[in-house]
């Protein structure tokens, strides 16, 4: 019988990886934390149309990439893509919007039918944080020092840039969307695939064209910057004094747009040239329309999503993944005999409030015993013979160093090994 595989681009994480999974996460939750999110956990399934109106139809999302199917009860249900949308909805639901402040933070799996390639997955994990109420661009500037705090955290702040841009007001984007798509019909026949096919559902997503014919076509195309109102012109002008004034450094790019409907005035991404054509690490902005448009009362909100993958990537390329996140054991013990089985085990009970101990089982012979506690990589084999616990001792044998074996007495165990943990090594 064939053995069965998991699906094309939906990857399990192997515990030699999930070490650092879990050392980034605990770090962005002690980020978010220290800011005053707090976090909200919504359903992976979602209906259908609370992505149709958040996203926007004619988004490559909607059209090409969601998961997508019909339930017993003929109802559309669709895997998320992405997790603002179920965030707003959430929160819109509970009675936790409407003038009211929220400072939220999810995280979790979200799903996109697209081509598998490195650091971009078919099932992939988002950390995402939005805060809704604030008009300002306080709050702005707030979710950009956030993520550079979180950077700089993690020590990887050097590898990553940050681009900026306002998407201004929707009628600014209506006015030059139309011009934009009057000088492409022009030279529709230079333009890539994608662009031809965004030039009538998505004409915006164009600037982000990767496409080197089209970036320079687009160098003599209308000047969104033309045509901002005053009022996201201010705005704009404001985050970027208070980012100066923070000594967050800052790329403006005018050709920075989001591929989803719903963000206008600030828009922000966190890029990266260590991982090749996969830049992207964490993007954001505002989008004070989504809760009206998913039938809730006007609420201003700003927000922004990470990849997981990404960022793992990025810590184990740039190396910056602390020796120690890896050690999941620090002792492992061994009940010489059987005798010694159960006093052993209560032994292992009793360190297991200060460190983690691994308890060897299963018999073998100490040969044997000895390769697993190495391979544990646990700092200390602690070995519990007839001699010892006669004794009230346990012989302790380093296995990261070439100390010499030694003896510990059984009572304040816990005491004297902590404080050779602490040290790294042995007597």
């Amino acid at each position: 019988m064939a053995k069965l595989q998991a699906i094309r681009g939906m990857n399990d994480l192997l515990p030699d990886q999930s070490p650092v999974w879990q050392y980034f996460e605990q770090k962005v939750k002690s980020v978010l934390q220290s800011y005053g999110y707090a976090e909200v956990r919504t359903p992976i399934l979602e209906p259908t149309e609370l992505f149709k109106r958040s996203i926007g139809e004619v988004t490559d999302i909607v059209e090409k990439e969601m998961y997508t199917f019909d339930d017993r009860n003929g109802d559309s249900l669709t895997l998320r893509p992405e997790g603002t949308a179920s965030c707003v909805r959430a929160a819109e639901q509970h009675g936790l919007l409407y003038n009211q402040v929220q400072r939220l933070w999810y995280a979790g799996p979200m799903f996109r039918h697209e081509r598998p390639q490195k650091g971009r997955y078919r099932q992939f994990h988002q950390i995402g944080a939005e805060a809704f109420g604030m008009l300002g661009p306080d709050i702005d500037a707030e979710v950009i020092l956030m993520t550079a705090r979180l950077w700089r955290e993690l020590g990887i702040d050097n590898a990553l840039e940050l681009q900026l841009n306002t998407l201004a007001s929707s009628e600014a984007r209506s006015r030059f969307k139309s011009d934009l798509v009057e000088y492409l019909l022009q030279h529709k026949e230079l333009l890539d695939e994608d662009s031809q096919r965004r030039l009538v559902t998505n004409p915006l997503r164009i600037l982000d064209s990767k496409a080197p014919q089209t970036q320079s076509l687009l160098d003599n195309a209308p000047d969104f910057h033309d045509y901002i109102d005053d009022e996201s012109r201010v705005h704009f002008a404001q985050l970027c004094a208070l980012l100066d004034a923070s000594g967050v450094r800052y790329t403006v790019n005018p050709r920075l747009v989001r591929g989803l409907d719903y963000y206008g005035k600030t828009v922000f991404e966190w890029v990266t040239s260590a991982l090749g054509a996969q830049g992207t690490v964490c993007a954001g902005g505002r989008y004070d329309g989504l809760v009206e448009q998913l039938g809730g009362r006007h609420t201003p909100a700003v927000g922004f999503a990470m990849g997981v993958e990404r960022l793992v990537l990025l810590l184990e390329e740039l190396a910056v993944v602390p020796a120690s996140v890896r050690q999941l054991v620090d002792v492992y013990l061994i009940g010489l005999g059987e005798d010694n089985a159960a006093p052993a085990m209560a032994i292992a009970e009793s360190l297991r409030a200060t460190m983690n101990v691994q308890l060897h089982c299963g018999g073998g012979s100490f040969k044997s015993q000895m390769k697993k506690a190495d391979r544990s990589g646990a700092q200390f084999a602690v070995l519990l013979g007839s001699e010892e616990r006669e004794a009230g001792e346990v012989s302790v044998k380093p296995l990261r160093t070439a100390t010499d074996q030694f003896r510990l007495p059984i009572e304040n165990l816990a005491e004297s090994l902590m404080q050779r943990l602490d040290q790294g090594f042995g007597e």
